[in-house]
């Protein structure tokens, strides 16, 4: 079979439980096995697909910000499955999860895979993100986009290599086709530019980030049928952009500049430069979302909910499985409630879930 019958069945069964008003399961689920055994495959209602979303962001063990699964947005989108059709919806998802910089959570779910016939994938990391561009040695831009900047300049795409610019948006119909490639509308790319409370030239530096984390290469499998479009976004926790984006050493390597600008003695480990640069930079991007009127976390903050959802959870009788090393944020994470304690192993075989897609 192409879906699994008892993944079916069980998901079903789930979905009934943990929805007392829709009643008994018995006869929705005869007739998901009947589906399956006539046709390889089952569809899910309107009802079963939106559960199964948010479940799915209830299971996803490396995120800290599951506290407001059930306030997931799912746009039920199946019905399309054309490259101009994605990336049509793909603009309004950006759209409404900006929300004017009131950050949503909002996942886009298109067609299926089928028996024999697989869906449409969205080939970028996410939604937004900047491209890299090689200079001789050197990286212009985010080395994480050097990969699919230089796809998409093969496809056509005329690109200025700025620091700070948005790829294009890459959607696969086919697998033995070359994708099609579309610019995001100015109105989709809500950026914010970086300032600091206390230091003047940091605006000088010309930083600036994306406000919705929209992850668009992952499948959406529930109940056994998988999703290969569905992006899905929440919204930034401070450090994920101050920590990871803009300091990480293969990404854009910036603690060696605010360093410099902020004075320090770079010329020993032992004094810490690299943290006191980290923290300033985390600084800047935390006060500069809010200036800007746009939703962020803070890490302490998303600690102290995220033990909130475990709780609940835990009231309910269900596990909160967690990868310790991506609950625990990169900065002070000693600090923070989440660090000095154990959590529920990961399942891998736990769904509804976000998983890696796999190839053609």
């Amino acid at each position: 079979m192409f879906t699994d019958p008892e993944q079916a069945a069980e998901f079903i069964r789930r979905f009934h439980h943990e929805q007392p008003a829709t009643g008994a399961p018995d006869a929705r689920v005869r007739a998901v096995l009947d589906e399956i055994e006539r046709t390889g495959s089952y569809e899910h209602t309107p009802a079963e697909l939106a559960y199964g979303a948010k479940l799915a962001w209830r299971n996803a063990a490396r995120c800290i910000g599951r506290l407001y699964w059930r306030s997931l947005v799912v746009r039920d989108l199946r019905h399309l499955g054309s490259a101009d059709d994605i990336a049509a919806e793909c603009f309004e998802h950006l759209r409404l999860a900006g929300n004017g910089g009131r950050i949503r959570p909002v996942v886009s779910v298109f067609a299926p895979d089928r028996p024999g016939r697989p869906a449409a994938r969205i080939v970028n990391q996410q939604l937004v993100r900047y491209a890299g561009h090689r200079v001789g040695d050197a990286v212009v831009g985010d080395p994480a986009g050097t990969a699919l900047a230089a796809r998409a300049r093969d496809l056509g795409w005329k690109c200025a290599e700025d620091r700070f610019e948005v790829l294009p948006l890459l959607v696969q119909e086919r697998p033995d086709e070359h994708p099609h490639w579309y610019e995001l509308p100015d109105d989709t790319t809500l950026e914010v530019p970086l300032t600091h409370p206390a230091y003047d030239w940091f605006g000088g530096l010309g930083l600036r980030w994306y406000a919705v984390p929209a992850i668009s290469d992952m499948t959406l499998e529930i109940g056994g049928v998988r999703y290969p479009a569905a992006p899905f976004n929440g919204w930034y926790m401070g450090t994920e952009i101050g920590a990871r984006n803009l300091a990480d050493a293969d990404r854009y390597d910036l603690l060696g500049t605010v360093a410099e600008h902020l004075g320090l003695d770079t010329s020993s480990a032992r004094t810490l430069w690299r943290d006191r640069a980290l923290i300033e930079l985390n600084i800047a991007v935390l006060h500069s979302f809010q200036e800007a009127g746009v939703t962020i976390a803070d890490h302490h903050t998303e600690s102290e909910r995220f033990l909130r959802h475990v709780a609940q959870e835990k009231r309910l009788g269900r596990p909160t499985p967690a990868d310790w090393s991506w609950i625990v944020p990169p900065v002070s994470g000693g600090l923070t409630p989440v660090y000095h304690r154990y959590y529920d192993p990961v399942d891998p075989s736990l769904r509804p879930a976000f998983l890696p897609r796999e190839p053609w």
